[in-house]
């Protein structure tokens, strides 16, 4: 299961470089927990313009990252796009290269990823990729987005649990490695 970091697992404050300023959404830690619990691989997948833009450093979001990990994780894969939107990568969100890499990471395919986030890119990305993308609309979500998904989440712990409750699909927990996660 793979996360978006801003806005889904901690309050999006722009452009963080401050670890001290990282805030848990309600019931991420929970949701990682049970997550964790089910034997199911998580990783975090983000985009992080601010260093495209010379307002971060790597550094900087690798001090935020961990701190996040410290808080609501662990996660096994940390994935994020240090570009500025006009780039034209293919890693930067909705684009689907972080879903792809982080599922290559942890030894699943695509299509077996869920991917949990707040801002339609992260569906979008998930979809790009084969994988599931459930939206967790916050304040900052465009109405329009929330409108086009048919079954967003009132919230992360929810999200999860609500996954957590259906039944697994033949050969969804296989890892591409032959290993069960």
């Amino acid at each position: 299961m793979l996360f978006d970091r801003d806005g889904t697992l901690v309050h999006d404050v722009p452009y963080n470089g401050d670890p001290d300023l990282v805030r848990p959404v309600p019931g991420a830690a929970d949701a990682v927990r049970l997550v964790r619990e089910a034997g199911i691989p998580t990783g975090v997948v983000s985009n992080q313009s601010g260093i495209g833009r010379g307002l971060l450093t790597h550094e900087d979001v690798r001090r935020v990252n961990a701190r996040v990990d410290e808080l609501t994780g662990p996660f096994d894969v940390w994935l994020y796009c240090p570009h500025r939107p006009d780039e034209g990568c293919a890693c930067r969100k909705p684009l689907p290269g972080l879903v792809t890499e982080a599922a290559r990471r942890l030894g699943v395919r695509p299509g077996d990823c869920v991917v949990i986030g707040d801002i339609a890119a992260d569906v979008h990305a998930a979809r790009a990729a084969g994988a599931e993308g459930i939206l967790v609309p916050n304040a900052r979500t465009r109405p329009e987005e929330t409108r086009a998904e048919t079954h967003p989440a009132t919230d992360l712990l929810t999200a999860v649990r609500r996954l957590l409750a259906r039944p697994v699909p033949a050969g969804a927990a296989t890892r591409t490695d032959g290993r069960t996660p």
